[in-house]
């Protein structure tokens, strides 16, 4: 396969802005505006070109791209956060439980409540994953998605001990929100669509001017509000069985404005970074091995691309494609996974 994953570029900003354009909304880290992209890729070189020694906890932004090696076609895209919440509050929902009992007439209420929250604050994030429609098979998804945790496995000390993924939510036909307009809407005063590319230009400060402070029951929203809560969009379905593939588990936090799952894992036990190996290239070539991902470098260095791998004398070998797509040489250090 051609296909590698790489640092994300300036050159690379027409191509993201095309994706962008491809995503229907609802996902505010991809946004369709050039000038928000811009920043997005300003941030991201400078997290690429920091020194992390001095131990600062800072929200730094890596963005990664899916290129064709032969064409050098930017295909798909994704993103780390190492810190949120760090520049502007993390807010999620967290839906909880409120148990009540009259002893007058002898029953018992539990009612579901939505309270306002900043608990994954300091968390890292995997997020603002998108592959181009062209190339939604071959497994390139899953490529895009595992070569965040070996990137976090080769960069470890600088991500945090938990991690979290939103998924988006329910999206209707007509690009709005279910849960956006049964719920945060009613006290914005603007449509989902455009708080969402509001929140993405300018970040969460309006949230904390705006939302409600107090818990919301639930009981007191639309059916078709409460019907969305924590369900992903349909076309997350998959992603959302690959983060639990990798030991994410929903904890009952869902996203203020869709109503999207948050999944969240110990960044240690994610399944990807838990099993990740380093090895020496021992050998380039020959037959047989087993399917893996394999990724070197370090920072904007960073390459990685599915590969076969066996044991050799004194490290690994692996095939000639894949060293040439991530331009690996016997004697060069890298870290493989298996592919599953």
């Amino acid at each position: 396969m051609t296909f590698r994953i790489r640092a994300a570029r300036d050159g690379d900003l027409q191509a993201l802005y095309e994706m962008a354009k491809l995503t229907g909304g609802g996902f505010t880290n991809l946004p369709a505006d050039r000038t928000s992209l811009k920043a997005k890729l300003e941030r991201s070189h400078e997290a690429f070109a920091r020194d992390a020694a001095d131990g600062q906890i800072v929200d730094e932004l890596f963005v990664l791209v899916l290129e064709n090696s032969e064409t050098n076609e930017v295909r798909g895209t994704c993103q780390l956060f190492t810190h949120v919440g760090q520049r502007y509050p993390f807010y999620s929902y967290r839906i909880g439980t409120l148990t009540q009992h009259s002893k007058e007439l002898g029953r018992t209420f539990r009612a579901d409540m939505l309270s306002l929250s900043t608990d994954l604050e300091g968390c890292s994030e995997v997020g603002g994953l998108f592959l181009h429609p062209g190339e939604r098979a071959g497994g390139l998804g899953m490529l895009l998605a595992r070569s965040r945790y070996l990137f976090i496995a080769q960069h470890r000390a600088r991500f945090a001990e938990r991690i979290l993924a939103e998924l988006r939510g329910v999206i209707d036909e007509a690009g709005g929100s279910p849960f956006w307009d049964g719920l945060a809407g009613r006290f914005f005063g603007m449509n989902f669509q455009d708080a969402d590319h509001f929140n993405a230009i300018h970040g969460h400060q309006f949230i904390a001017d705006l939302f409600p402070k107090h818990p919301i029951y639930t009981a007191m929203l639309s059916e078709t509000a409460r019907a969305a809560i924590g369900l992903p969009h349909p076309s997350g379905r998959a992603a959302m069985r690959m983060l639990e593939n990798e030991g994410f588990a929903f904890e009952n936090y869902i996203d203020i404005f869709d109503g999207g799952p948050t999944m969240t894992a110990r960044t240690g036990q994610v399944r990807s970074i838990r099993d990740a190996a380093p090895a020496p290239v021992a050998a380039v070539g020959g037959q047989g091995g087993a399917k893996a991902l394999v990724a070197t470098g370090m920072l904007a260095e960073f390459r990685c691309a599915y590969g076969e791998v066996r044991q050799d004398a004194g490290g690994i070998a692996i095939d000639g494609q894949c060293a040439d797509v991530i331009d690996v040489r016997p004697g060069d250090a890298v870290l493989h996974v298996a592919r599953f």
